[in-house]
């Protein structure tokens, strides 16, 4: 059925108006998947230890701190804190967290976690890119040292490289990671010869324009290392404004070659470790594009295969 964790409280971290990560987008996700079935829960908060697996405790209490008591906080240039921002960015951690324990338990095969702000651009000391904490590498950390996996794979489609998720896994060698991107575009990393410090990344740089054969094919041998690996779980940071309609890139994605990732994800995952996938909401700016490609991402998760 996928197991669904999202909350209200993640729409109550508020940008300033005019700011791309608007709680809007929550609610188109949350419209999107009206009427289909799907295992509903709440997404928790997560413990602070959870938080500590990827940021050191200066920097979890520097965001604490931050925290203003109306209006906004600045962390950088385009990351803001709001009143409701922290409880949100704990509701988005603890709901994959959380996510990971309802698959790794058998009680569904697939998860998405739509939740807010989103994480892959969070660095160990860093908030940056609307992110405040690394919510994927969490879960990641979380599926390794909780429950004892040996191998897990974080496959990253948003169309702005991950930076956040391979700063956090870069020394880790049970964790791969795969992230394609557009380049040129920020936050400017993400080249290929970036592999990580035991070979485990595998970025994927994309033209402007290029269209969704020439991520078909990168993908597919892309997928075929993350075969070799062997992972016992998967994880999606399933960024959606690589489509078309986006107003913050140039990739030209359509729904269908969401759909396409999102099938050859599972099918890999069938292969590999019984079908396990948490899907974790990142970026996606067009509302109606993100609804489409939400609606199209999930039917496949869904789908028994």
């Amino acid at each position: 059925m996928t197991v669904l964790f999202t909350h209200e409280e993640c729409l109550a971290h508020r940008e300033p108006p005019g700011h791309p990560e608007q709680a809007a987008r929550l609610v188109a996700v949350a419209r999107a998947l009206e009427g289909v079935p799907l295992d509903r829960r709440n997404a928790p908060l997560a413990a602070r230890d959870e938080l500590l697996r990827c940021h050191p405790e200066a920097y979890v209490a520097r965001v604490e701190r931050a925290v203003p008591g109306s209006g906004w906080a600045q962390l950088d240039g385009d990351t803001y804190l709001a009143p409701g921002s922290l409880t949100a960015a704990l509701r988005a951690v603890g709901g994959v967290c959380a996510a990971v324990d309802a698959v790794l338990a058998g009680e569904d095969r697939t998860a998405f976690v739509a939740c807010r702000p989103p994480g892959h651009h969070a660095e160990a000391a860093r908030a940056m890119g609307f992110c405040l904490f690394g919510s994927v590498a969490i879960g990641a950390k979380r599926a390794l040292d909780h429950h004892g996996l040996a191998r897990v794979a974080v496959l990253d489609f948003d169309v702005h490289h991950g930076n956040g998720t391979q700063d956090l896994l870069w020394n880790e060698g049970r964790a791969m990671f795969v992230s394609s991107h557009q380049m040129p575009l920020y936050p400017g990393s993400g080249a290929a010869s970036e592999v990580g410090a035991q070979g485990q990344v595998i970025n994927l740089p994309l033209r402007p324009g290029s269209g969704g054969a020439e991520m078909r094919a990168a993908w597919q041998g892309a997928l075929a290392r993350v075969e070799a690996f062997a992972p016992q779980l998967v994880l999606v940071s399933a960024g959606f404004d690589a489509h078309a309609d986006d107003p913050l890139a140039g990739l030209d994605w359509q729904v269908a070659d969401f759909a396409w990732l999102t099938g050859a994800i599972c099918d890999l995952a069938d292969r590999c470790c019984g079908g396990r996938v948490v899907s974790v909401l990142e970026g996606g700016y067009d509302l109606a594009a993100l609804a489409a490609c939400v609606a199209a991402h999930v039917d496949v998760l869904r789908r028994d295969r």
